[in-house]
């Protein structure tokens, strides 16, 4: 037998084809990366009528392309522009056609801001591990505070709305005020002495902690820990106004309630007076109504005991007749005095009733499981893909296990003339005939002494 060279001792085991090359460089970025953050200056932006976004993030050394399709692109609040610095959060993927390494972009925001979102997020991952932001631990507001504490800037627009919807519903209510800065790196230092002197003089019943509206940055010092802590450590039940209905801090999880706004805590902490003056006169006109038919028929009662005291004597059953009055007089005080109450308490169940059911509660209830339901489907989404990677490498298992260099490899070898032509019959070979075998490593170049037919 004539021998071939051997084939080289570097040849790969495994021969990939480009598009199962591609797939499974895919699939190793992705699964080993996963999610990460990173900051750049955009670049090449491009949006096509598709609603997608394709661009380049760079630095002063290196650039990767990215893709952001339109279903993520759409929660983008701003503009993106070429030149503007941005934070990402993307998945490290592999585009298959071409073969580029690119970024799946998940989010996207101005690096400043991006910055303190993340900060806002880790603070309110570990705080919540911990248990501070709990609904059990959270205390309902008094009915009826005998004081009302304001921890705000005493310059601020915030102050004059509070005071305004407090006097406008509650004019004969204490109001103290704590002037503390809110903005700027001496606030939180300062938010934190404001609460812990409201709980030392304890002279409330109920705190706004909060300020008018404003950009991430100025809002800051309402999510920092101390303050965080400071309000959950209270005494005293807490109120977070912090900005407008779409802000949204740190404190507001910790304090007992939230208010959109610092006019809505004004709101929520005074009770209606005007409404329950309107009631308590409501309820002495009917009294008054109650005891005037009353004293009308007590009269037409006495004037028959009159004229039946003809034949009786007048002084005696007058006497009993004074008694039966001042009795019945007393019964009917004490009933007034109990149908009164009952409508006062009556009144203040209904109170409690509206305030339970107000549209910001519910509206906070609805936000917490839309929460819910998105974390659920992100982890459906995950398990699914875990399925499907698995059935993918089980499949390119039972491929590698029908391969043809598979069957070389367990020591059957292909024969094959000259000219390329596979040789599965003894009719097709003659005596003297040269033959090309090809082994699982190697060749060899055989003639054929003898041919034994079937």
């Amino acid at each position: 037998m004539n021998h071939l060279e051997p084939a080289s001792q570097s040849r790969q085991q495994q021969i990939f084809t480009v598009t199962r090359l591609n797939s499974a460089v895919r699939m190793i970025l992705e699964q080993d990366l996963g999610l990460v953050w990173l900051t750049g200056e955009l670049s090449n932006l491009a949006m096509p009528s598709s609603g997608h976004w394709y661009f380049s993030l760079k630095d002063m050394s290196a650039q990767v392309r990215c893709a952001m399709f339109k279903g993520n692109n759409r929660r983008v609040p701003f503009r993106p522009q070429d030149g503007m610095q941005v934070l990402v959060q993307a998945r490290v993927s592999l585009y298959e056609p071409r073969g580029d390494y690119q970024l799946i972009i998940e989010s996207m925001q101005p690096a400043g801001d991006g910055m303190l979102a993340l900060r806002f997020e880790e603070l309110k991952r570990r705080l919540g591990a911990e248990g501070l932001f709990d609904e059990g631990r959270k205390r309902p507001l008094p009915r009826e505070p005998r004081a009302v504490g304001l921890v705000t800037s005493a310059t601020g627009a915030a102050l004059h709305d509070m005071l305004t919807v407090l006097e406008r519903r509650a004019p004969d209510l204490p109001v103290f005020i704590y002037p503390t800065q809110v903005q700027g790196s001496a606030a939180t230092a300062q938010i934190v002495s404001a609460i812990m002197l409201a709980n030392r003089r304890a002279e409330v019943d109920v705190l706004i902690v909060g300020r008018g509206g404003g950009s991430l940055e100025d809002l800051w010092c309402f999510n920092e820990e101390a303050v965080a802590r400071a309000i959950a450590g209270s005494a005293i039940p807490v109120v977070s106004a912090v900005g407008h209905e779409v802000d949204i801090t740190i404190s507001d999880f910790a304090a007992d309630l939230r208010a959109p706004t610092p006019s809505a805590a004004a709101e929520l902490v005074a009770p209606d007076r005007s409404t329950r003056a309107q009631r308590l006169v409501h309820l002495r006109q009917r009294l008054t109504q109650a005891m005037s038919r009353h004293q009308v028929a007590a009269r037409h009662g006495f004037v028959l005991l009159q004229k039946r005291l003809d034949h009786q004597d007048p002084k005696r059953r007058l006497e009993q007749q004074s008694q039966r009055l001042d009795e019945l007089d007393r019964r009917l005080q004490q009933y007034l005095r109990d149908r009164l109450h009952q409508g006062e308490r009556r009144l203040a169940g209904l109170a409690m009733r509206l305030q339970a059911r107000s549209p910001e509660k519910l509206l906070a209830i609805g936000k917490r499981r839309h929460q819910l339901a998105e974390e659920r489907l992100h982890a459906l989404i995950a398990k699914r893909q875990d399925l499907a990677r698995h059935r993918l490498a089980m499949l390119g298992a039972r491929l590698d296990g029908i391969s043809p260099l598979a069957t070389l490899g367990r020591g059957y070898a292909i024969v094959r003339t000259p000219s390329g032509e596979v040789i599965r019959r003894a009719s097709q070979v003659n005596e003297g005939q040269t033959l090309i075998t090809t082994l699982a490593e190697g060749a060899l170049r055989v003639r054929v002494d003898e041919v034994h037919q079937p």
